[in-house]
Formats: structure tokens, C-alpha cells, sequence
């Protein structure tokens, strides 16, 4: 008798702790998803990478701007994010700041502008 309660203690706190971490896992999709805000890059489920262009989260729908086409998704449809606005300091185009200024002189082959 007293093996049989140990298996089913083991068994129980197995199952306890597997759920948490389920419901944690699923908690922090949920947040990262509601998080999420224009110009953020994210990828589908589909392996569609798009820049976030709308949220509608009473609709639970998104749409993804890709390389100028528009495309409407359910928020469940967003496999991950790839990077957030806030995350990339600066602008897209980023500048190297250790770059060198060219000598454009005149027997350069680069016009001055």
C-alpha cells in the first residue's frame, strides 16, 4: 500500500509541475503577443518574416506589411518575434561609426555631390 501512495504522490507532483510550466510558457506567448506594436519584425507560422503595420487585438488580427504587400493574419498565426522596435538602437539604416570618410579627389572615379 504505502508504494502505490508513493507512485501516485510522484505521479501528482509530476503532473503539477509539468502543467506550471506549460501555463508559464503560454503566459509569456500571450504577453509577448499583446506587446506587440508597429515596426516590429516578426515571423509566421508559415515562415513568412513582416514588419507589424496594424494590431487589432479585439479582433485578435494583425497585419504584416512584406516588402509593400499587405497581409491580414490572426495574432495566433505569429510564430515569434524577431526583433522589437525599441531593441535596434538608432534607425534601420544603420551607420558603422568606426567607418572612414572616402578622399574624394579629382582623380577620383566617385562625382562629388
Amino acid at each position: 500500500m504505502p508504494t502505490i501512495l508513493i507512485m501516485v504522490l510522484v505521479m501528482a507532483g509530476m503532473m503539477y509541475f509539468t502543467t506550471r510550466q506549460q501555463k508559464k510558457a503560454a503566459q509569456q506567448r500571450q504577453d509577448q503577443i499583446n506587446a506587440l506594436t508597429q515596426g516590429d519584425e516578426v515571423v509566421t507560422i508559415g515562415g513568412l518574416y513582416g514588419i507589424v503595420d496594424e494590431v487589432n487585438q479585439a479582433e485578435q488580427k494583425i497585419v504584416l506589411d512584406i516588402d509593400g504587400v499587405y497581409l491580414t493574419f490572426e495574432l495566433s498565426a505569429i510564430k515569434r518575434i524577431v526583433t522589437k522596435v525599441g531593441d535596434i538602437p538608432g534607425e534601420i539604416g544603420l551607420v558603422d561609426e568606426g567607418a572612414v570618410q572616402a578622399d574624394i579627389s579629382e582623380d577620383s572615379v566617385i562625382e562629388p555631390s
